[in-house]
């Protein structure tokens, strides 16, 4: 390793910048996003306007905010939510924290979605908040989790990463989009906001400070600063020569966003299938193959980090030029398309239950009905296939016109049928997933638990218990009328709703 150091130190000032990413334009993730909203009067009054009909994205300006204020920041205004600002101000960081720390990896689609409500939402920070913005953190690092990057990097330059307790994560979802060059230039002028010297030599380096990065890489090195793994991979970063006589190290365990980039960037790019969910975003930025691309997009969307319409233009961008596994499921989808684009319905016949298979077996119902309900609702529909589109409707933001769609319906379409229009029948339930569901719409009160924290001024937590109980399914059986009844009661009709139909319709998601 000192012979790299050597090498680099003494030879960098000559070597030019030929590996560096041109940044990327960012997707207007919030015009399509699935979020959750306040759809009736709530039965607790929250002296706040009413929900809005669409999603208002923000001007983003850089500005440092001192740390409460960072920790009140976020994208989505209460006029869109229909949530108070006062959402988090009576909860304890440290409480805050732990329930943001174990949120399913992969809730139920409308959860999901109402999850995205509470990490966006602008609300008053805790009374407790201290100076080093953990709440705001912990958002961050949640919205990470799901692989909701753009989101996350909105959110941390709208409160001002030019603090140390903020700069880290706005780095790290920087580089994960491949924008990190005002990250970069920032760093340049105050060094200080990090303790790693890695991203300090990085950065030198992207912004054509060859000296400086060489110096600090020879420093680092002497001191031992450096990991062997950061060590190595900056050298042949910084060094392209030594890329021919130098095996690049394994991938560690805890793989960093730095570590990920300087892969790619010495021709070494790491698969990211075996990754956390956030480094799948990288697979979108036009440097990966049509197939890694579709992977990743069909990953992400199952968390609706990536728009259901995003996902249609990676399966409809060409012919597929092999067969099984995922070309199977672009040819299933490219045939739906082109049955319902032309109208065949002999064709749809055979298209849709091939389609929707293959959108199951990636756990992409919701995103499915999201992309063809509605042209589904306009096609003249077979009685074949009625059935299917019935319950690819009822997963649709239109359940409700849904359940107004299919005649004769069976006892269990019955059920559906009434709890989409918020009224299923207890004496009609046949499983105890039907009564538990029952129970909840029947009961207009939150259980005693929900209630305690609602009475308290602890909105959020109350929500996050909620959702975390629907969002356990099997797990948490007893809980789910509770659960149901305290969303309703706060007005989230439209989120109890559309979980409760994805319950009854969804595989049990581990």
């Amino acid at each position: 390793m000192r012979r790299i150091s050597t090498v680099v130190f003494l030879g960098l000032t000559t070597t030019g910048a030929a590996l560096a990413q041109q940044p990327l334009s960012a997707i207007e993730w919030l015009d399509e996003a699935s979020t959750a909203a306040v759809t009736t009067v709530p039965r607790t009054s929250f002296s706040e306007p009413p929900s809005a009909n669409a999603v208002t994205v923000p001007n983003v300006i850089v500005t440092a905010l001192d740390a409460p204020r960072a920790d009140a920041v976020g994208l989505l205004p209460s006029t869109t939510t229909g949530l108070p600002v006062t959402l988090w101000e009576k909860s304890t960081t440290s409480t805050l924290l732990r329930a943001l720390s174990h949120l399913e990896s992969e809730p139920l689609p409308a959860i999901q979605a109402l999850y995205y409500t509470l990490l966006l939402a602008e609300a008053n920070a805790p009374l407790d908040a201290g100076s080093d913005a953990a709440f705001l953190q912990a958002r961050l690092k949640a919205l990470r989790s799901f692989g909701a990057i753009e989101p996350a990097q909105a959110m941390a330059e709208r409160a001002g990463p030019m603090t140390k307790s903020l700069f880290d994560q706005w780095f790290d979802l920087s580089l994960l989009l491949g924008q990190e060059d005002p990250a970069c230039a920032m760093l340049s002028r105050k060094p200080r906001l990090t303790s790693d010297i890695g991203a300090r030599i990085y950065c030198a380096a992207r912004s054509g400070d060859w000296n400086t990065a060489a110096l600090t890489y020879h420093s680092a090195t002497a001191l031992g600063t450096l990991s062997e793994t950061d060590a190595t991979l900056l050298a042949l970063y910084l060094d392209p020569e030594l890329i021919e006589e130098t095996e690049p190290p394994e991938p560690p365990q805890s793989l960093t966003a730095l570590q990920f980039r300087l892969f790619e960037a010495i021709g070494t790019a790491l698969p990211t299938h075996n990754l956390p969910r956030a480094f799948a975003m990288a697979d979108l930025r036009g440097n990966s193959g049509w197939k890694a691309e579709i992977e990743a997009a069909e990953r992400l969307a199952r968390t609706g980090a990536v728009p259901a319409s995003r996902l249609l233009g990676l399966y409809t961008d060409r012919r597929p030029a092999a067969s099984g596994g995922v070309w199977d499921r672009v040819a299933a989808i490219q045939a739906l398309d082109q049955a319902l684009s032309e109208g065949a319905s002999q064709d749809l016949v055979e298209a849709l239950p091939r389609a929707w298979r293959a959108a199951r077996d990636q756990r992409l119902e919701v995103i499915f009905a999201e992309l063809f309900a509605e042209r589904l609702d306009a096609a003249e529909i077979p009685p074949s296939i009625a059935s299917q589109v019935f319950e690819i409707m009822l997963l649709s933001k239109d359940y409700e016109a849904a359940a107004a769609r299919l005649s004769s319906p069976s006892s269990d379409q019955q059920f559906l049928i009434d709890t989409a229009r918020g009224a299923p029948s207890a004496e009609a339930a046949r499983t105890s997933l039907q009564s538990a569901i029952a129970a909840g719409f029947a009961n207009s009160t939150p259980p005693t638990d929900h209630q305690a924290l609602i009475d308290a001024g602890r909105l959020g937590e109350a929500i996050l218990a909620a959702a975390r109980q629907i969002g356990h399914g099997d797990r948490a059986r007893d809980a789910l009328p509770g659960a149901i009844a305290t969303l309703r009661a706060l007005g989230l009709e439209d989120t109890a709703r559309r979980a409760a139909l994805q319950l009854l319709l969804l595989d049990p998601r581990g």
